[in-house]
């Protein structure tokens, strides 16, 4: 994804992210990982943990639904192996979905990089931190304060304009 895209999406509309993952998005990540080399789903937890980062770990009973409708969708199929365990493989069904996403998938690939660049690196500590308190601010203010409507427009405002100015700054390389 180019810096021009990643502005772009900052200067868009704000689009409420509730979820780490939202709709569809674990499908494509894991016929994705599927696509690299057949998996088992305990591989598939581990694949999708590790890109993740941040202490992120899928539940069975988030990458079992997910594997059964990639299955039921013809994107994927299990084969047995010798000793009984269901090893997942891309379909040519499933090359051609993830082939049509692959804007969307690069978006998700590209999200959890710098989700997992925050969370790693001791030059982002800072950035964790301040937005960490961010966050803080934001949850007392709003738990203990009735805001009216302009005060809540005021800090979106603020919050707005910190996000365009940071990705409008210069980078040295």
């Amino acid at each position: 994804m180019s810096n021009s895209d990643l502005i772009a999406d900052i200067e868009s509309p704000i689009k409420t992210r509730k979820r780490l993952f939202e709709a569809g998005e674990m499908k494509l990540l894991v016929l994705h990982l599927v696509s690299q080399a057949p998996k088992f789903s305990y591989d598939i937890i581990k694949d999708v943990a590790n890109l993740v980062g941040g202490n992120y770990k899928p539940s069975t009973g988030t990458i079992c639904p997910t594997i059964n409708y990639l299955e039921d969708q013809h994107y994927i199929h299990a084969e047995l192996n010798a000793e009984e365990r269901k090893q997942y493989s891309i379909t040519e069904q499933g090359i051609q979905h993830l082939s049509a996403e692959k804007a969307t998938v690069d978006k998700i690939l590209c999200r959890f990089d710098t989700r997992k660049q925050i969370h790693n690196n001791e030059v982002y500590v800072d950035i964790k931190r301040a937005m960490e308190n961010l966050k803080a601010s934001l949850r007392i203010k709003i738990q203990y304060s009735e805001l009216t409507p302009e005060q809540v427009y005021a800090i979106a405002e603020k919050i707005d304009k910190a996000a365009v100015e940071i990705s409008r700054m210069e980078v040295t390389q």
